[in-house]
């Protein structure tokens, strides 16, 4: 009887195996070669069992029993990692206001997922010139609209810009200065050269997330509490 186990447990092995290369790749990438590392260990621990099975049964049974399981799980969680990353990534988001969750689809494009926070807005933790700024999406400003402190933070010495243009805030019209932004990212999208406008001191509370920015992605789409914007 315990031999038949170990022959059921072996062609499971094998089972898994064969399912695992035939859905790879022919060339031998990064990925390839860490499915040949697993392939190679779980067969050698096979074949270890199977010839120690012959001295000793029961022990040799109950060893191979561990260490297939051990690989199972090690060659199941490898390739399903992307999956898990994604899971792991959203809950983030979920529980952490402004925090991106970014999921690479099929065809290797990234969509960036927010949820809406308390307030009823959808904040998003941006990187901007390589300072990270908190800003609000908003589908109604035309361009990217930074607050004074913000752009300070960015690196953009807002007290020697120019503010000559006139546009319509929250708070009434405000002069602004703009500018180009060398690079402006959220979770995995990143786009360069955007147009953006820095409000005078104390004229804007939030920095927001505008058109200019926006426009440039392939989809925008609300559902539910989330917000996906696809690169």
């Amino acid at each position: 009887m315990q031999r038949i186990l170990i022959w059921v447990i072996v062609g499971l092995a094998a089972l898994l195996i064969f399912k695992a290369m035939a859905s790879g790749s022919s060339n031998l990438d990064g990925d390839d070669g860490m499915q040949l590392v697993y392939y190679g260990a779980l067969i050698l621990l096979i074949s270890s069992g199977i010839f120690a099975a012959q001295r000793n049964m029961g022990e040799a049974f109950r060893n191979l029993a561990i260490w297939a399981l051990i690989i199972l799980g090690l060659v199941t969680a490898y390739l399903y990692r992307n999956d898990v990353q994604d899971v792991a990534s959203r809950v983030t988001a979920g529980l952490v206001p402004g925090r991106a969750a970014t999921i690479v689809d099929e065809n290797g494009f990234n969509t960036v997922v927010l949820y809406k926070a308390q307030n009823g807005h959808y904040q998003a933790e941006t990187i901007i010139d390589g300072a990270p700024i908190s800003m609000m999406v908003d589908t109604g400003a035309s361009s990217i609209a930074l607050s004074f402190d913000d752009a300070e933070r960015a690196g953009l010495k807002p007290q020697n810009l120019d503010f000559s243009a006139t546009v319509m805030t929250a708070n009434g019209p405000a002069r602004t200065a703009y500018v180009t932004l060398a690079e402006v990212s959220i979770g995995g999208i990143k786009r360069t050269n955007i147009r953006a406008g820095i409000a005078e001191r104390g004229k804007l509370e939030q920095s927001l997330l505008g058109m200019s920015f926006l426009d440039t992605l392939s989809s925008v789409s609300f559902a539910g509490d989330e917000l996906k914007l696809r690169d």
